[in-house]
């Protein structure tokens, strides 16, 4: 079965060349087949999403289709809340809650036409993974099911990756949407902080905390992306002046755009492997070749937003769990019980010091970047190890390239740049200042047209037995 991607699907469905209920019955077809080596799904909610479908179905035989995303596939981040559908957070303290209200983003897809096929597996309250202790075992990556797929949008990532949706929310506070996209070979766009509504999001890290998309291409995931945008007074931290053209600016030609590219980061702070500085290289090279200007930029220390960003993540997302941690501590699986106790540990002046810290990096990387419209960067610095081999503290060790955008809020985006060891996907981000998501889009849509990296798909075996950890 050929797998569209949202513009695909919504051309045919347009034309009505393709039904949303044959669509919808593809991918649960696709799910029921191979999620069980895959484990993306936690709830997956087939008689809705057929009854969706048929609904969709029915406005595109009057000519009724709501727009681009009537009658298409997708899926939620279990952090994410579904009236009427369990939100469990990947957590036996969730186990069986069933929200009485969408969040924000929920009703804007649901409003568009989107259809909802269920939720999907993260790491515990988008922190602790990947566990093994939970009642749900985490999501496996769709090129290699012994490898990792990074968090904890890691659900979202991995079924768009295997063709079970066409496309998802996630949720971004150091990494989160990017990192399990890049390891999954798909696209991840974490949006400007504020451009998207929280409200009825179970937080991480509430001044760091995005909400964003997860598709094939960076097309689709603007797409996703602009029915997403509004303001919400119920959010305190949603802006109030979104741009409404965020796909309109998006076009092809990159002819003038300067590019500045962050090297001391992957080159000294966190060498990449080979093949991610060869995809990183290839996509410099199509992007100069469209007519863009590169120049090497001057950074502030990767080491000095990761710090900022642990001290104040930790900080926060202590305070949201510490009542649950003090009365019910073997709630949690282990590996965010130990996490979370890390912010027991800090001190009120840690945390002001990291607020202070992070002001004084926007203002850095607002300097830094000046001169250019957007900076380049590897996205992971490694293809996806196996998961074996995955740290109990994860991407702690090293510096890593998504810390810089969750601290100051700029919009960016990491896409599939080639392939690599075991042919895993290796990945290339990109980012921009703030609203200028169209710009993300603009770049990572010229180097998909260019090259041939969005033909190639992981091939995922029909089979119902999980793998062995």
């Amino acid at each position: 079965m050929q797998i569209p991607t949202i513009s695909e699907a919504s051309d045919l469905i347009r034309r009505r060349k393709l039904s949303p209920v044959e669509l919808v019955d593809r991918c649960l077809s696709r799910i029921e087949s191979v999620d069980p080596c895959l484990n993306a799904f936690i709830t997956v909610t087939a008689e809705r999403a057929r009854e969706e479908a048929t609904a969709a179905e029915r406005r595109m035989m009057k000519g009724e289709l709501r727009g681009k995303l009537d009658g298409i596939p997708i899926a939620h981040k279990d952090i994410v809340l579904t009236k009427g559908v369990q939100t469990s957070a990947h957590s036996k303290l969730l186990k069986g809650w069933i929200p009485e209200v969408d969040a924000c983003v929920v009703r804007s897809l649901a409003d568009a036409g989107a259809i909802s096929l269920g939720k999907l597996a993260t790491h515990e309250f988008a922190l602790g993974g990947p566990s093994f202790d939970l009642p749900w075992p985490p999501a496996r990556n769709p090129w290699d099911t012994r490898r990792f797929t990074s968090g904890s949008s890691s659900g979202t990532a991995a079924a768009v990756a295997a063709g079970l949706i066409l496309g998802g929310t996630g949720t971004d506070t150091a990494g989160s949407i990017r990192a399990p996209a890049a390891l999954c070979g798909v696209v991840g766009l974490k949006p400007t902080y504020g451009l998207c509504s929280k409200r009825g999001i179970l937080p991480l890290a509430p001044s760091l905390d995005h909400v964003g998309t997860i598709a094939w291409n960076a097309e689709d995931c603007g797409l996703l992306l602009q029915e997403m945008v509004r303001h919400d007074r119920a959010d305190p931290g949603s802006v109030e002046l979104a741009p409404s053209d965020l796909m309109s600016r998006a076009e092809d030609n990159v002819r003038g755009i300067r590019i500045g590219v962050a090297s001391d980061w992957h080159e000294a702070e966190n060498p990449v492997t080979p093949s991610v500085k060869e995809g990183l290289d290839r996509a410099i090279s199509v992007w100069t070749a469209l007519g863009a200007h590169v120049d090497r930029l001057k950074m502030p220390r990767l080491e000095d937003y990761q710090a900022t960003s642990f001290v104040i993540m930790t900080a926060e997302a202590h305070s949201i769990h510490q009542k649950t941690l003090r009365s019910s501590p073997a709630g949690f699986g282990e590996q965010l019980r130990l996490r979370l106790l890390l912010g027991a540990t800090l001190t009120a002046a840690d945390y002001v010091n990291a607020v202070r810290e992070r002001r004084r990096l926007c203002i850095a990387t607002a300097a830094a970047a000046a001169g250019v419209d957007v900076i380049v960067t590897a996205g992971a610095s490694n293809e996806a190890p196996f998961m074996a081999d995955v740290s109990r503290w994860g991407g702690l060790a090293k510096p890593g390239f998504y810390d810089p955008f969750n601290v100051t809020g700029w919009p960016s985006i990491v896409i599939c740049s080639g392939f690599g060891i075991g042919n895993m996907p290796v990945s290339v981000q990109i980012a921009a200042k703030p609203f200028m998501e169209g710009k993300l889009i603009q770049l990572a849509s010229a180097f998909e047209k260019a090259t041939t990296f969005r033909d190639i798909r992981p091939s995922v075996a029909n089979k119902r037995e999980a793998v062995e950890s």
